[in-house]
């Protein structure tokens, strides 16, 4: 793949009140208001059908613990913040919210005290809906929507 196509499929974002490799706003964790950020989305493929957004922490003993997953949102160029809790949101018109951190909601970083912790927000455009059940975890998400991936980008942040 050219370098041109290579560009053409990293998916701009930005999450607003958070800058790559900054730290995460208090509000944005478990030790604030722990609500999801607002994303604002830039160069969106035509082809774009849904978004799909993760939260992973890279420092977790456990290889890229899911703070959070959330799927078939309708493609759009901002997703407000604080989207609630629950399996299937019907703000974003069905959206479907998998198990992360083993809640079906936005489940901001808690380090233990003392420790930093690098996170990792990726948003992914996707060229259908996946029609998954809530009760599917990462692993069975991504698989699905693999070849359906258009484009995606990713955003690092700390927080200790």
């Amino acid at each position: 793949m050219g370098q041109n196509n290579m560009e053409q499929n990293v998916l701009e974002f930005e999450c607003v009140g958070l800058k790559d490799g900054g730290k995460f706003p208090v509000e944005n964790t478990g030790r604030g208001k722990d609500i999801s950020p607002e994303f604002i989305i830039r160069n969106l493929s035509a082809d774009a059908v849904t978004l799909m957004i993760t939260l992973e922490d890279l420092s977790h003993p456990i290889k890229q613990f899911t703070h959070w997953i959330i799927w078939d949102i309708p493609a759009a160029d901002r997703i407000r913040k604080a989207i609630p809790s629950g399996k299937e949101i019907a703000s974003l018109q069905g959206a479907i919210q998998g198990i992360g951190y083993g809640f079906h909601r936005y489940a901001g970083p808690k380090p233990p005290e003392g420790k930093s912790h690098k996170y990792c927000f990726t948003v992914y455009a996707l060229d259908c809906k996946l029609n998954l059940k809530p009760s599917s975890f990462k692993r069975k998400v991504l698989s699905k929507a693999g070849a359906h991936i258009i484009q995606k980008g990713r955003l690092y942040v700390y927080f200790e």
